[in-house]
């Protein structure tokens, strides 16, 4: 189901118009209000009737997560505080933790956002959104809850952690659409099997977000559960969650081109990229207006389609991204992403491994080490040796054909490594590198 035709099967020529429009006046009131902005204009030698659409966009300073926290806690808002009726900031384990505030309209555009995704799963005002988000400063639990409210639908706002009580609560309150991180949605499916409940509950949709996962973690929480499991992307300092969504197609993610610009350019000169070329993510908030931002570099990699989609919509997709440019390690001169790890030991889960796994980087006599770890199923954990051996040793040749380097891959006893209820914690890096 499509939410609102009128804004996302416009034509490409009406989402230029809006953006040009938009962009003319997110431009003006930012320099009026905020001072780094203003500043790096006058650098620039810029000022904002130079700025005619879209066109002139590459002509903007970029903006950092660094401005975010030089700027703790409100010095990138451009509107009076008594006009910030809430405030979010990131989960973030290292550095200064960054502040977004929003107004009323930046909530209603927010719910909106949101819905879109809701409505492209299938959700209508009849469903009932089990949030498995966590609420308070992360936006991933209010963003869900609101949207689900915008819709129609009841909420039920279950927030993270205690996951019998989770599953217990999907059966006995008829939970048909599940919002949560992947890693989570893929522990919920798990323990649902283990127990049994699959037949219990009537989940159609599970909308994940807030971390990377992959089309094979995707493919074993639709079979686990029997529904169809829906990317959502965004992030605290452009909205939240929902500043793109993937409709019944699951062939990228729509970018709710109404409210965002978004480019692709070479991480390392910060030239734009042509479409289909992968690249850093970067997106400017047109409507925006407690905490607006300008071609802020979110550090994701991916590729944009301009391709026409099935489902109708006409707004831009971003595939998922296959990494970040600031997480990336260089383990002996190779960039390594996490993701690509996963999706070698995800094909091989059927043969016995599961979708527990930690990755471990070290350095020994001034050589980097890259161990990974992975559960076993409790039938693998209960064969021969040698066959435990074998396995390992096959996903070692497969994850050096994928990086081009050497893992030493340990297979461990079931239950041995900690499921998350959160965002998964997959890689420690134990070299001092700083």
């Amino acid at each position: 189901m499509i939410l609102n035709k009128e804004k996302e099967c416009m034509s490409r020529k009406e989402i230029k118009a809006i953006q040009d429009e938009r962009l003319k006046w997110q431009v003006k009131r930012m320099y009026e209000k905020v001072e780094i902005f203003k500043k790096r204009m006058d650098e620039r030698g810029i000022k904002p009737e130079d700025i005619h659409g879209v066109e002139d966009l590459k002509k903007l300073p970029f903006s950092y997560k660094k401005d975010l926290r030089d700027y703790y806690p409100y010095g990138l808002f451009a509107v009076p505080m008594t006009d910030i009726v809430r405030l979010h900031a990131s989960s973030g384990t290292t550095g200064k933790q960054i502040v977004v505030g929003y107004t009323a309209n930046d909530l209603k555009i927010w719910s909106e956002c949101f819905a879109r995704q809701l409505a492209a799963a299938g959700g209508t005002a009849d469903d009932f959104v089990q949030v498995c988000y966590g609420y308070g400063l992360f936006t991933g639990g209010l963003g869900a809850h609101d949207g689900a409210t915008y819709l129609g639908a009841t909420v039920i706002p279950a927030s993270t952690g205690n996951t019998a009580r989770q599953i217990q609560t999907m059966v006995d309150f008829g939970s048909t659409i599940l919002c949560s991180t992947p890693s989570y949605a893929m522990y919920l499916a798990e323990e649902i099997k283990k127990q049994g409940l699959v037949d219990k509950i009537k989940l159609k949709a599970a909308i994940c977000g807030a971390e990377p996962w992959t089309e094979e973690m995707r493919h074993q929480i639709e079979e686990t559960l029997h529904i169809k499991a829906y990317d959502v992307y965004g992030l605290s300092e452009i909205m939240g969650p929902g500043v793109s969504y993937e409709c019944e197609c699951q062939k990228g993610m729509h970018i709710n081109e109404d409210n965002f610009i978004v480019e692709i350019i070479d991480p390392e000169t910060g030239e734009v990229l042509p479409y289909g070329q992968k690249g850093e993510l970067v997106f400017t908030t047109l409507t925006k207006e407690g905490f607006p931002l300008i071609r802020y570099r979110t550090r994701d990699i991916c590729s944009l389609n301009v391709e026409p989609c099935k489902c109708g919509r006409t707004f831009i997709r971003m595939n998922k991204p296959t990494g970040r440019s600031d997480d990336m390690l260089i383990i002996r001169g190779v960039n390594v992403f996490p993701s690509q790890i996963e999706e070698v030991l995800l094909k091989y889960c059927s043969d016995g491994i599961t979708t527990n796994y930690q990755i471990e980087v070290d350095r020994v006599n001034n050589t980097d080490t890259l161990d990974v770890f992975v559960e076993m199923a409790p039938d693998l954990f209960a064969d021969d040796m040698a066959s435990i051996e074998r396995l390992q040793k096959t996903l070692e040749e497969k994850i050096r054909s994928a990086l081009g380097i050497g893992a030493k891959v340990t297979l461990v006893n079931p239950n041995s490594i900690a499921r998350s209820e959160g965002k998964a914690k997959r890689v420690i890096d134990k070299r001092k590198l700083a």
